[in-house]
């Protein structure tokens, strides 16, 4: 799958189980360590818990799976590397204060609006 095609994919699995403050960067012109990063934010640990199984999950039935994982329940803070794609799911204090959005603010910003399901009634 291609880098741009998986960090999509995974924003769209993020978002349909609610993940909050849903970004995705594009870094290749400024590190090596990966083309995209994804970040997002579950409202608890056990959200944040939920929503990386479920990108690992859904993406492995794609025949993709990470090679990499960091972070477990309770951490805050669950990174998925797909080498050219790495996931970061956050509690909302473990994203502030590890301020990747800021850290990674040479990233281009990649608009996802078409990714995101529209709610509807509230």
């Amino acid at each position: 799958m291609e880098p741009k095609a998986l960090a999509e994919k995974a924003v769209e699995i993020l978002d349909k189980k609610k993940a909050l403050q849903l970004r995705l960067l594009h870094i290749a012109e400024v590190t090596t360590l990966a083309d995209y990063f994804v970040l997002a934010t579950g409202t608890s640990s056990t959200h944040v818990q939920s929503l990386a199984d479920e990108v690992e999950f859904q993406l492995k039935e794609l025949g993709v799976q990470p090679g990499h994982t960091e972070g477990s329940r309770g951490n805050g803070w669950i990174l998925l590397d797909y080498g050219s794609v790495v996931v970061h799911v956050f509690t909302p204090e473990s994203r502030s204060f590890y301020d990747l959005d800021r850290l990674w603010k040479d990233g281009e910003e990649v608009d996802i609006s078409s990714l995101l399901v529209e709610e509807s009634g509230s």
